[in-house]
């Protein structure tokens, strides 16, 4: 009888704390242990990148740390922990609590609200594509506002290969779309970051290498002859990007979004767009502002 008691009261004090932790919001968690996690893509500049031996850097990690100031009011003590993820796993490390916020340069999607819950947009772009001078003629009639140009190589092109980085949204697009296109001889070719995908094309592996025109502004900076590429002005998809944080949990992401209203609406603001994105900054402000701005 002694032992039956003694289990009873071991289930129920295991209910008790298995419903206390369900109920334990990311504020609660972020005390316990006294550090905000703030997750991050390290290859997604200007949103989010990272150098040897520095913390990573980029305009959604600058959102992040204003939203860390916000916490800070409330725990004076706090420490910042800047945690390297993927996308393959980014998405699950906020779901099960082991990053507080995800930041980088992450598209809002039905799908991945199955699992997270996202702030107000910080961002919103479209899927192009970063081709050489001497791509496909198809390619640069789908991709450009001008008409396609004759080769001017000889290098005989690569089979109709185009890239993209694996686990994006631009990815699966793409992927569907060949899918639903038989006839079609192009090949997709998969990439975990996007340098390997401008090495690709540089190298003429691939013909033209999709991503997000917001990435691929900065990705062609970094090729080893920027003038032999140019990127693509006709978007084929629409890739609202915001900050990825715990589902079901109203109140943390109120914060966050009061935080970035906050921003959005300050002196500050214009000038955070100007660092990272240069002349299109006075347009993408009114972007935000109009888009963005909940009232």
């Amino acid at each position: 009888m002694a032992k039956c008691m003694t289990r009873l009261l071991l289930v129920k004090l295991a209910l008790c704390l298995s419903a206390f932790a369900a109920g334990a919001t990311t504020l609660d968690t972020i005390a316990e242990r006294n550090t905000l996690r703030l997750g991050y893509i390290a290859d997604e500049a200007p949103f989010s990148s990272v150098k040897a031996g520095a913390d990573p850097e980029g305009y959604a990690i600058d959102l992040c740390g204003k939203i860390a100031d916000e916490i800070e009011h409330q725990f004076p003590d706090l420490k910042r922990e800047y945690v390297q993820m993927t996308l393959a796993n980014g998405f699950d490390a906020v779901k099960d609590g082991n990053v507080d916020l995800l930041c980088g340069a992450t598209t809002v999607n039905l799908k991945r609200r199955e699992i997270v819950d996202f702030s107000q947009p910080i961002f919103l772009t479209g899927a192009t594509a970063l081709l050489r001078k001497d791509s496909a003629d198809y390619l640069q009639t789908m991709f450009l506002d001008k008409p396609a140009v004759r080769a001017v190589s000889q290098r005989i092109a690569s089979a109709h290969a185009i890239g993209a980085r694996a686990s994006t949204t631009t990815g699966m697009a793409l992927r569907e779309a060949l899918a639903t296109t038989p006839a079609s001889k192009t090949k997709l070719a998969a990439f975990e970051t996007h340098e390997e995908g401008l090495a690709a094309l540089e190298d003429h592996k691939i013909d033209a290498y999709i991503a997000d025109r917001a990435l691929l502004i900065s990705l062609v900076k970094r090729a080893r002859d920027p003038s032999s590429l140019e990127i693509g002005d006709r978007l084929f998809t629409h890739e609202p990007y915001a900050i990825a944080l715990r589902r079901d949990d109203a109140d943390f992401r109120l914060l966050a979004d009061r935080v970035l209203t906050d921003f959005y609406l300050s002196d500050d603001f214009l000038p955070l767009l100007e660092h990272y994105f240069g002349a299109e900054a006075p347009m993408l402000h009114t972007q935000v502002i109009m888009e963005h701005v909940p009232y």
